[in-house]
């Protein structure tokens, strides 16, 4: 799986190459570029914004600058398109992420991510490179950075060899409902004991403890999901 992201802060991403994405880029599962959109600004300051016709506060992201930055990766062949590749807009306005979208994202091979920043990015060339628009939830952040992170780290871990296959099909939301609770040693902690069922060795018992728990825990913390 191959990332291209489209920022003007690409050290922000330092988190996203540590612990198992780390190993991930360095076992070669996957692969992250950041593309800083700044350097693709024909102006002396790198200015990659103007103010919005019609006025308004705020600054918008000019389309020339972003559609450069872009053609970088996808070249000038077939009409600036990047062939094979699926372009995404981390933007509060798009389709909010949700585990299916995760899964369905994680059999593409190559996508491109652009981080809007500042009011937004020039419509026109939203218009012409993005392929889908997606929203990590409803409230508003200070740039695409950070939803960008959450859409690679949540996709990621569905690529092959990433993780343990059991580990993705018992998490939360892998089968529609919550994950059951989770227990280590030692087997007492502060008068609390692990649940005998767990310590009984007997896997039919605590197959369906752990079923009749997960459905527990969502009708109390995710009706909704019920539904």
């Amino acid at each position: 799986m191959k990332f291209d992201v489209l920022t003007l802060f690409p050290e922000m991403f330092a988190p996203i190459k540590q612990s198992i994405l780390g190993r991930a880029i360095e076992n070669k599962l996957i692969d992250i570029n950041l593309i800083n959109i700044r350097d693709f600004s024909e102006n002396k300051h790198k200015k990659v914004d103007d103010t919005p016709y019609g006025g308004g506060a705020g600054m918008v992201m000019m389309p020339d600058v972003v559609y450069r930055a872009y053609q970088s990766i996808a070249g000038k062949s077939n009409k600036g398109k990047a062939g094979g590749a699926k372009v995404i807009y981390m933007t509060p306005q798009g389709k909010k992420l949700n585990q299916k979208k995760v899964e369905d994202l994680s059999k593409e091979s190559h996508l491109i991510i652009l981080c809007g920043h500042y009011e937004g990015i020039d419509q026109r060339v939203i218009d012409k490179i993005v392929d889908e628009e997606i929203s990590i939830g409803d409230y508003v952040l200070t740039g695409g950075e950070i939803p960008a992170m959450v859409l690679m780290d949540s996709v990621s871990r569905y690529v092959e060899g990433v993780l343990n296959e059991d580990s993705i099909n018992e998490e939360s939301f892998s089968n529609g409902l919550l994950e059951y609770p989770q227990y280590t040693r030692p087997e007492e902690f502060e008068g609390m004991k692990v649940p005998e069922v767990l310590l009984s060795g007997h896997h039919e018992n605590i197959e369906k403890w752990r079923k009749e728990k997960s459905y527990e825990i969502t009708k109390m913390k995710r009706p909704d999901l019920l539904k």
